[in-house]
C-alpha cells in the first residue's frame, strides 16, 4: 500500500521575479525568505491559486469542519465577488507570513494579486505582508514580533 506523499513547498519561478526560497519561520509554520536583494518598489511575486467565488466559497465552508476551516487559510480576496485559495495551484506565495511591519504590499491589478516590496529587503530576510483581515471577524492573533504589533493579524 502506497502513502501519499504532500508535495514540497515551492516557489513557481515564472510567477516570481526574484529568487525566492521556502523554510522555517520564527513567525509561522513556514515562510518565504529573500535568496537575493529585492529593491525597494519592485514586483516581487504574483500570488495565484483556484479563484472561486465568494459564494462558492461559503458553501465549501459550510461542508468543511470548522475545526478544518480555521487551521490553514490562504485567501485572498480580488475583489468583492472573487477569492484565490493560494493552497490550490499556488504560486508559493500563499506561505509569506503576515507582519504588523510588512516588507511587501499587496496589489490588484487588472483582477491579479501581485505583492510588491515597500523597502529594500535584505538577502536573507523574511518575506511578509499585513493581512488585513477584518475587524468584523474573530480575532486571530500575531506572532509577527514586530515592535509595532497590534496583537492580532485583524485590523483594529
Amino acid at each position: 500500500m502506497k502513502t501519499q506523499q504532500r508535495p514540497v513547498p515551492s516557489i513557481n519561478p515564472n510567477l516570481s521575479h526574484y529568487r525566492l526560497q521556502i523554510r522555517r519561520s520564527p513567525i509561522h509554520r513556514l515562510g518565504v525568505f529573500a535568496a537575493e536583494r529585492i529593491p525597494r518598489g519592485h514586483m516581487v511575486i504574483e500570488y495565484t491559486g483556484q479563484r472561486m467565488s465568494i459564494l462558492a466559497l461559503l458553501k465549501r465552508a459550510e461542508r468543511m469542519s470548522l475545526a478544518a476551516c480555521a487551521k490553514l487559510i490562504y485567501l485572498v480576496r480580488v475583489n468583492r465577488y472573487w477569492v484565490v485559495d493560494g493552497a490550490i495551484g499556488g504560486s508559493g506565495a500563499e506561505f509569506i507570513n503576515h507582519s504588523c511591519e510588512p516588507n511587501l504590499r499587496l496589489r490588484r491589478l487588472h483582477e491579479h494579486l501581485l505583492l510588491f516590496s515597500r523597502r529594500m529587503i535584505r538577502k536573507g530576510e523574511e518575506l511578509s505582508w499585513d493581512y488585513h483581515f477584518s475587524k468584523k471577524t474573530e480575532p486571530i492573533s500575531c506572532c509577527c514580533g514586530s515592535s509595532k504589533c497590534r496583537g492580532t493579524i485583524n485590523l483594529r
